[in-house]
């Protein structure tokens, strides 16, 4: 008889729902909502005032306020990414825009994820962060009948912590 390959175990996917809230730990953000849509491939943050300038030394750099004054989380900050990608991206109308890309992080089911987003005035729709399929992709399942799953497990975590 032939030796059998053990093949790796998957990691286990966690089931998502239509919404949830999330941290983005390098953008100082505990808690917003997101809409988890697998009809789009990239995520999005809304940030206002998006331009970019130029430092002292050359390099190019954008600018952005994170969020808007509409917005309760909004903190006036204004926040400068030196590594980014200036990509097409198509918009949920059907229209191709370019937008800033960056790399950040994102917490869900106490994992911290680093992933890719646009950055765009998203002010005329209802959640400000968007989380598309490249970042879902070999992590979650969406259950649209669920939301806020993820938040649900932090609070049984830290439950179950505290009654140890």
């Amino acid at each position: 008889m032939k030796d059998k390959k053990v093949l790796p175990a998957k990691p286990e996917k966690h089931v998502i729902g239509r919404r949830e809230l999330v941290a983005l730990p390098e953008l100082e953000i505990e808690e917003i909502e997101a809409k988890i849509d697998t009809g789009a491939y990239t995520s999005a943050i809304h940030c206002s005032d998006i331009h970019e300038e130029t430092t002292a030394d050359g390099k190019k750099v954008i600018c952005v306020e994170l969020l808007d004054p509409s917005h309760p989380q909004y903190n006036h900050k204004k926040l400068r990414f030196a590594e980014f990608v200036f990509r097409d991206i198509k918009s949920s109308f059907g229209e191709v825009q370019q937008r800033y890309v960056i790399r950040t992080t994102i917490e869900l089911f106490g994992e911290v994820i680093e992933a890719e987003f646009s950055l765009s005035d998203r002010s005329d729709m209802k959640y400000p962060v968007l989380i598309g399929r490249k970042l879902l992709k070999g992590r979650f399942i969406v259950d649209v009948s669920r939301k806020n799953v993820s938040q649900k497990f932090k609070i049984k975590q830290k439950q179950k912590h505290t009654n140890l």
